[in-house]
C-alpha cells in the first residue's frame, strides 16, 4: 500500500466541537482551570511549572483524561502535559485530577501543533503519547492526519535525546500510514524488533472503548519510536 505525502502542513487534524460540558465539568473548569491549565499565548518555564526538573511526558489529544490520570497516578516521579481542544474532555481531567490529588499533571486547551512549536523547547521531551488520534479514514481526508512529515520533523525537534514516540490506533490502515512516516525518519528509531509494531507496553491503560474492541476481534497497534 502507498500513501501519498499531499500535505498542505497547516491543515488542523481535529474539528473544534461543542460538546456538552457537565455541571462537574463546569464546576471544575471554574475553579480549578487556573491552578492547572496553562495560558497558550505565555511562555511557560516547565521547571518552575511543576516545581520540579522530573522528565516531561506530553499526550496529544487525551479524550477525556482517563488514560492520562491513569498513568500520572502510577508515575509520579514524572511529569505530564496534556494537550486538549475539547473543554469537557478538559473539564473532565480537571475532575479527575481534584479526585485522584494528581500533582504532576498540567494542561493546554489548544492546538497541540501550535504548543509544540511556540511553548515546548527544543530537546525538553521525554516522551510524546499520541492515543487514537482521529484516523480520518476516507482517503480524501488523509491529509488531515496529525501523523505527517511535517510533525514528525516537529516531534524529533522536541524530543530529547533517547525520548521516544509512542503512538496507538484502532484503525489498521493508519498504523500503516504512521509506520512509513515514521519509518523513513533519519533521526528516530523503530523499538520494534521487527521493526514494525510493538507489544503494548504496560503504562498505557486500555480504555473501555478498546477493551470491547478486543472483545469483538478488533485490533490495536502500537506504534514506538526513539529519537536517535
Amino acid at each position: 500500500m502507498t500513501f501519498a505525502n499531499t500535505e498542505p502542513p497547516r491543515i488542523k487534524s481535529f474539528v473544534q466541537r461543542k460538546g456538552r460540558v457537565t455541571p462537574g465539568q463546569k464546576f471544575a473548569l471554574e475553579n480549578h482551570a487556573q491552578q492547572y491549565c496553562l495560558d497558550p499565548k505565555i511562555d511557560v518555564d516547565f521547571t518552575n511549572t511543576f516545581g520540579n526538573d522530573a522528565p516531561l511526558i506530553i499526550e496529544i489529544g487525551f479524550g477525556n483524561g482517563d488514560s492520562l490520570a491513569k498513568i500520572a497516578a502510577k508515575n509520579p516521579d514524572k511529569n505530564y502535559l496534556g494537550i486538549e481542544v475539547h473543554r469537557p474532555g478538559v473539564g473532565h481531567l480537571l475532575v479527575l485530577i481534584e479526585e485522584m490529588q494528581l500533582t504532576n499533571i498540567r494542561i493546554y486547551c489548544h492546538d497541540a501543533i501550535e504548543i509544540l512549536e511556540q511553548r515546548v523547547p527544543n530537546a525538553s521531551v521525554m516522551g510524546l503519547h499520541l492515543f487514537f488520534p482521529d484516523p480520518w479514514h476516507k482517503k480524501k481526508h488523509f491529509k488531515r492526519r496529525i501523523v505527517r512529515d511535517s510533525f514528525v520533523e516537529l516531534l524529533a525537534q522536541k524530543l530529547a535525546p533517547n525520548g521516544y514516540f509512542h503512538a496507538a490506533t484502532d484503525w489498521e490502515n493508519y498504523a500503516e500510514w504512521m509506520l512509513k512516516i515514521l519509518n523513513r525518519a533519519p533521526n528516530l528509531e523503530n523499538l520494534s524488533t521487527t521493526l514494525t509494531y510493538c507489544d503494548r507496553p504496560e503504562y498505557r491503560p486500555l480504555t473501555k472503548f478498546e477493551q470491547r474492541g478486543i472483545r469483538l476481534g478488533h485490533g490495536v497497534w502500537d506504534v514506538m519510536f526513539s529519537k536517535r
